[in-house]
């Protein structure tokens, strides 16, 4: 029996493997690999970090908004504020009420002050968001950088800030509406109670679902620095809206968990939110990944010469 030379060894074709076999077996996996190799090779963890860090940064200007509403409400209703006050004292512990209300009544009386800060700053952090994310996306659809000027950017970034606002508005009272209205027939039927009430968490979930479906695919198709047909993006905001739903329930009970101690029930909020945030975007940056290298999407090279 001869040996077999090193010339036939290197004519061999080489085997592929496991991981080579796997993509050409399974169409969805060979699509898995290829946006993930896409979202590491944009950068998609700097750009979570980078949204996260303004997503985190834009809590304070709109907890700052928050209170100069209140302190406007407050201002308005005296039979409130009064009630307000006087439960204040009954609650707190002594001479700490009283210091209480004086910052309730500081609050009131800088609250034009409060409420203007608190816009501005939100506009800044809000326009830097917006304008990582739009950068993150852009990058994930491997569009050349948009050769605009500074001011022009800003007023994209700020017109498409109101219309992600826009699509969550719209998101969120489709679940609402759609909620009441599947609570108000299921009664109209006689479907109420204990033992039909996981149908009425069965159509809620399903409208929660379809309102993500629309928000995730505003984000994936317009959001870019040049917008992308729906059509392409319309498969991949399915997975946006399975997927944020699942990353809503792993983090509640993630809450829950971190929650339970003193050290947790101070920093534990603060820390999930922010663990969170990261998360949802490095999904949601992944997911666009998913959608820009779909074989539809997937830039063809230039013909070779003949």
């Amino acid at each position: 029996m001869s040996a077999t030379s090193p010339q036939q060894t290197a004519r061999r074709p080489r085997q592929p493997g496991l991981l080579e076999r796997y993509r050409q077996r399974y169409p969805w996996f060979d699509h898995l690999v290829r946006a993930g190799e896409a979202y590491l090779s944009h950068h998609g963890d700097h750009y979570a970090a980078a949204i996260t860090y303004f997503s985190m940064l834009s809590l304070v200007p709109l907890l700052m908004i928050a209170f100069a509403v209140a302190a406007f409400v407050l201002a308005g209703n005296e039979q409130l504020l009064d009630a307000l006050r006087e439960r204040i004292e009954d609650t707190a512990p002594t001479g700490v009420g009283q210091t209480l209300n004086d910052v309730i009544l500081q609050a009131i009386e800088s609250r034009s002050g409060v409420g203007i800060l608190g816009v501005l700053v939100a506009l800044y952090s809000g326009l830097a968001w917006i304008g990582y994310l739009r950068e993150a996306l852009t990058a994930q659809w491997e569009q050349p950088p948009e050769p605009s000027g500074f001011l022009r950017t800003k007023v994209f970034d700020l017109l498409a800030l109101l219309g992600l606002g826009l699509a969550l508005v719209t998101s969120f009272a489709i679940t609402g509406a759609g909620t009441w209205a599947a609570d108000f027939l299921l009664r109209l039927v006689g479907l109420e109670g204990p033992r039909w009430g996981w149908l009425l968490y069965v159509l809620t979930l399903a409208l929660s679902l379809a309102g993500m479906w629309l928000v995730f695919l505003w984000v994936i198709a317009r959001l870019p620095r040049e917008p992308v047909t729906l059509r392409s993006a319309a498969r991949a905001a399915v997975l946006g809206a399975v997927g944020f739903e699942v990353l809503k329930q792993v983090f509640a009970v993630y809450l829950g968990t971190v929650t339970n101690s003193p050290a947790g029930r101070v920093f534990g909020s603060v820390i999930g939110l922010m663990v969170f945030a990261f998360f949802v975007s490095r999904f949601l940056l992944f997911v666009t990944a998913w959608a820009a290298t779909a074989r539809e999407n997937v830039q063809q090279g230039p013909a070779p010469p003949r």
